[in-house]
């Protein structure tokens, strides 16, 4: 009796340390790293026609620079078109900017600043949109290439993703270049023309900048947004990309006879292969909350208080069912492993055909923490002796490097961000798509992903979507968070 009592208070005092242990943790826990900015003081935005960007952005959402799966298939006198546009359009930018046009028609600006000692900027925002589904166009409110001023917004492929950010761009450096505006670092714009199918334009301007020596304190692209409805705390958040996935395809083949579908063999090529890509799927990466994920949740978690900061703040006991909340939203649940998405499957060519080889593609978006070596290896522990061959369909892309959420870099992008939206949490992320931004890694001291636009996640889906259109308000502050932020990390 008298062990059972002292193992009974054995017990209440692991309970009580427990307990003091989650309740100081709780009570110290602040977001790891992560600068706000309020060191920085803000420049003032230039004054600038509103009207007359809105019309700009109109014009330029009229302009359809498409990228299509097959480049043989672009108009390239739009792109043309496009260029001859920006320079009439926004005089005093190109007085003060020398331009460079790329043999595949990225665009590559360079505006000097008066102390060569000071590493530039690199802005980045690129040219082309996505084609419109076909069928689709019916379903939109405005035609999708009119550039529709109507609602208190422009209307159109583009004006989102990524004419919003290129138009705003160039109606920071006019209006600055009006006003008198002399850097004293060097600003670098560069436009790629086929983000949206591969990115070989910023590759190009890259190689480029590396060529001429050039090391820019920072480079800023699309990527991270302004959302309204946060997850976690159902508010808005100032999301600023510091790193984004890789990216890799993976082809898997299996091999076999062929011949006539009336006399089968036990094992025909294409259940080999359905064998094989349902291990690969039956083996995911395992969520980790480590990296810019867990940055993003210390951020929002630090935000939100009561048993979600507790949570977050005391990952050593409340780890798996903090694990088991972010594994139940795929579209969070992203941001901490790496995706694994068989996507497409190929067989005979006629129903009555045993193929002689079938295969599969397999997409995955890698991890900071991961490679495309891990991903090679896993998918051949998975397949262990099946009769299948794995080959990437093309070199895949590697994760791209972590950024500083603490270097000056940041701290200018944050103050400037904080200066459109001061009511949001300012929070890092992963980006688990793929920008332009990865290619200028050699010639840039940090990569970071954010445009100022404030929006649902319902609105989201707008971005490569139907109806998608640009806020008039919105568009406003991503001019003044523009012009803010050159005047203040160049002046």
């Amino acid at each position: 009796m008298r062990k059972r009592g002292i193992i009974i208070l054995g017990g209440v005092a692991l309970v009580a340390v427990a307990a003091a242990t989650v309740a100081v943790r709780t009570a110290g826990f602040a977001p790891t790293n992560v600068a706000d900015g309020s060191d920085v003081r803000i420049a003032a935005a230039p004054p600038y026609d509103l009207d007359a960007a809105v019309r700009h952005l109109s014009e330029a959402a009229q302009i359809p620079t498409v990228s299509n799966q097959d480049p043989a298939d672009n108009q390239i006198a739009e792109w043309d078109r496009l260029h001859a546009w920006l320079a009439s359009t926004y005089p005093a930018a190109h007085g003060a900017m020398t331009r460079t046009i790329l043999p595949n028609k990225t665009l590559v600006y360079y505006w000097p600043g008066s102390d060569a000692s000071l590493a530039p900027i690199i802005l980045m925002a690129h040219q082309d949109v996505v084609p419109v589904t076909p069928g689709t166009e019916k379903d939109w409110k405005y035609p999708p290439f009119a550039g529709t001023i109507a609602d208190n917004a422009v209307w159109g492929r583009g004006t989102v993703d990524d004419k919003g950010s290129l138009i705003g761009l160039f109606e920071a450096v006019d209006a600055l270049a009006k006003s008198g505006f002399k850097p004293k670092r060097g600003i670098y714009l560069v436009s790629g023309h086929d983000e949206e199918a591969g990115g070989s334009g910023a590759i190009a301007a890259a190689a480029k900048l590396k060529a001429e020596g050039v090391k820019a304190i920072y480079t800023l692209d699309e990527g991270g947004l302004i959302l309204a409805d946060t997850p976690v705390i159902d508010g808005p958040a100032i999301m600023i990309g510091i790193s984004e996935k890789g990216y890799a395809t993976l082809k898997v083949t299996a091999n076999a006879p062929g011949g006539h579908s009336s006399m089968p063999p036990a094992e025909t090529g294409v259940t080999t292969l359905a064998k094989a890509v349902l291990a690969i799927a039956d083996k995911p990466f395992p969520l980790e909350i480590r990296g810019p994920g867990e940055q993003m949740i210390e951020a929002l978690a630090a935000k939100k208080g009561g048993t979600t900061k507790m949570a977050v703040a005391n990952q050593w006991l409340f780890g798996r069912l903090l694990k088991g909340g972010i594994a139940d939203t795929p579209s969070t649940a992203a941001a901490f492993h790496t995706t694994i998405a068989p996507t497409m499957l190929e067989g005979s060519p006629k129903e009555n055909v045993l193929p002689q080889s079938a295969n599969a593609l397999i997409n995955y978006r890698i991890a900071p923490w991961n490679s495309s070596a891990d991903v090679m290896a896993r998918a051949k522990a998975a397949v262990g002796d099946a009769k299948v061959d794995l080959a990437w369909v093309k070199p895949p892309r590697e994760p791209s490097r972590v950024s500083s959420t603490s270097s000056q870099g940041w701290k200018w992008i944050a103050a400037a961000a904080r200066a459109e939206a001061p009511d949001a949490v300012l929070t890092p992320m992963l980006v688990v798509a793929g920008t332009d931004s990865r290619s200028m890694e050699p010639v840039s001291e940090d990569v970071y992903r954010f445009m100022p636009l404030r929006v649902s996640l319902k609105e989201s889906a707008m971005i490569h979507g139907t109806n998608e259109h640009m806020a008039i308000d919105s568009f406003k502050k991503m001019i003044d968070f523009y012009a803010r932020l050159i005047a203040t990390s160049a002046g």
